[in-house]
């Protein structure tokens, strides 16, 4: 496979990089059971880095994905969400990814702007500043202004970043095979579908005209809050490697200095930004995933902003009631209720119903006096889901860390704030909703309308069914799996008994005749003699063919 599909000419190098930097970080082992060392470079040695042989093995790994860039850091985010089959100590340690890089000179970056303006940048934004407010491995953004005055910020993707991602999945698709292969235990921690979750969420956040799309449904969201603000997307410079948003001007939540400057108070601030963030949850079902303090700013009037939109989390209506009948199952401590929906959210795997049960009711135990620490709780609640094998749906598991990501972010502002206490008026709030006359009338109705489409369409379904019938075309196909290895085993099973049936009807019915006809030698009869030999043979194929089957 290595010398096929996954090492193309265009990937060679890459795939060079990526052994270099795992053996750096004292991940030889990982290399030696995929093969990956015969791509080491010529004349490297694959010494491991002396800061890397002190690390514990989670931090080997986080700084190995920030070496590795953009592609490396999104999947170290992605597991860092997955705190249902990683450890805490894995998913903290991937919590602190962040990927350090060299501004890219304004020489290399004005000339995709441009293209993507169709216009000298200083044309279309006065006041243009080169240097850049922030830099990360996936954009630049930049400070500017529109024609009108109004202060903006050019959020610019890095000049070929689209075509090194689409390579480092390539070849991640394949190492991802190859593991599953020659590592079968990898299975538990479903290598597929995280790769499918990275997929997924690299291709959101290369295309920037889905994160304006974000930061205005987040915007819907909260509309009704005059406290929060959502910057505004002005779509007509905006596109796929360009976002042009209004600038927000603030105090970040750990500038004590910026703070006591607009007179800003913390544990205002804090209830409004987790009123707005359980909000969006509860109610709108869509999200800010990554809600850490450089996402969140203190303005005037101790009024929140949010900003950066590109990882967004949503919740469908079905999602949303069962978060709802989870957390109603927490508050009432009824461990057989959070079994149930447990089961109910679960995505696949082979749960054990005995430790879950068991897990349910040690959770309930440790919580009956309330939820007082989140971040605890949620550790305690990934636990019970490793320890029952179950898989959490991708959308909950990224909620899940974007709470503990929120109530750490706004303890910053509040450290008595209780995101718990602060969710109760909303989770009734969202019950009520969930059991008023309108919403009953309104499902009743959904419900009602599917019953009569079904109704309306049996006649002629029965119709056909008749026909069929009457002329003989209606055909049951019954798949039985692995029935190639039952018939294999019955057709091994049918050739033992024969021989066991040849054996035992010589040796007890010709061999005494044997033993008295045909000509002797030495005075041991021939045909008994040879008898004799049939009947061992037998016997010693039928005990190979047992022993084989062990």
């Amino acid at each position: 496979m290595l010398q096929t599909a996954m090492v193309a000419v265009r990937d060679r190098q890459r795939l060079q990089e990526i052994v270099t930097v795992l053996l750096r970080h004292g991940m030889g082992d990982i290399a030696d059971r995929l093969a990956l060392r015969q791509w080491l470079p010529v004349g490297r040695t694959g010494a491991v880095h002396p800061g890397a042989e002190a690390a514990t093995p989670p931090q080997r790994l986080r700084m190995a994905l920030e070496q590795l860039g953009p592609t490396f850091v999104k999947l170290g985010q992605v597991l860092a969400t997955r705190g249902d089959l990683l450890p805490p100590e894995w998913t903290r340690e991937l919590e602190r990814l962040h990927a350090g890089v060299t501004p890219a000179p304004w020489d290399e970056i004005g000339p995709q702007v441009e293209e993507d303006v169709g216009a000298p940048v200083s044309e279309i934004f006065p006041g243009f500043v080169a240097e850049p407010l922030a830099a990360a491995s996936m954009a630049q953004v930049y400070r500017a202004a529109l024609p009108d005055g109004r202060a903006v910020v050019l959020k610019v993707q890095r000049p070929g970043l689209r075509r090194r991602i689409d390579a480092d999945l390539r070849l991640l698709d394949q190492l991802v095979a190859l593991a599953s292969e020659r590592w079968p235990e990898l299975g538990r921690y479903r290598p597929r579908e995280v790769m499918a979750d990275l997929a997924a969420a690299l291709r959101e956040e290369l295309d920037f005209t889905q994160e304006g799309r974000n930061t205005e449904a987040i915007a819907a969201a909260v509309g009704d809050r005059s406290d929060v603000l959502i910057p505004r997307i002005h779509w007509a410079w905006t596109s796929e490697r360009l976002l042009v948003m209004d600038f927000v001007e603030g105090a970040a939540p750990g500038d004590m200095a910026a703070m006591a400057a607009l007179g800003a108070d913390g544990p205002l601030l804090a209830q409004r930004g987790a009123e707005a963030f359980l909000q969006m949850v509860l109610e709108v079902g869509v999200f800010h995933a990554d809600p850490h303090p450089g996402n969140l700013f203190a303005l005037p009037g101790n009024r929140v902003a949010f900003i950066d939109f590109g990882m967004v989390g949503r919740l469908s209506p079905r999602r949303r009631q069962q978060l709802l009948a989870l957390l109603a199952a927490i508050v009432r401590g009824d461990a057989d209720g959070l079994s149930a929906v447990m089961l109910d959210v679960s995505e696949g795997g082979t749960p054990d119903l005995a430790a879950l049960a068991a897990a349910s009711e040690r959770f309930v135990a440790r919580h009956a006096g309330g939820v007082h620490d989140l971040v605890q709780a949620l550790d305690d609640f990934m636990a019970m889901v490793r320890d029952a094998r179950l898989y959490l749906p991708s959308d909950l598991a990224l909620l899940f860390k974007a709470l503990a990501t929120a109530d750490g972010m706004l303890r910053r502002l509040d450290p008595a704030i209780d995101l718990v206490a602060t969710a109760t008026p909303l989770v009734k709030r969202a019950m009520l909703a969930r059991y008023s006359t309108e919403e009953i009338g309104r499902r009743g109705k959904a419900a009602a309308a599917q019953l009569y489409d079904v109704a309306s369409e049996a006649p002629q379904v029965l119709r056909l069914v008749l026909h069929y019938l009457k002329q003989g075309k209606v055909n049951a196909e019954i798949e039985v799996k692995h029935i190639s290895q039952v018939s294999g085993a019955l057709e091994r099973s049918a050739t033992r008994l024969a021989i066991a049936i040849v054996a035992a009807a010589f040796i007890l019915g010709l061999a005494p005749r044997l033993l008295t006809l045909g000509p002797t030698w030495y005075g041991v009869p021939v045909f008994g003699f040879v008898g004799l030999v049939l009947a061992i043979g037998c016997v010693a194929v039928l005990l190979w063919s047992f022993r084989r089957r062990r």
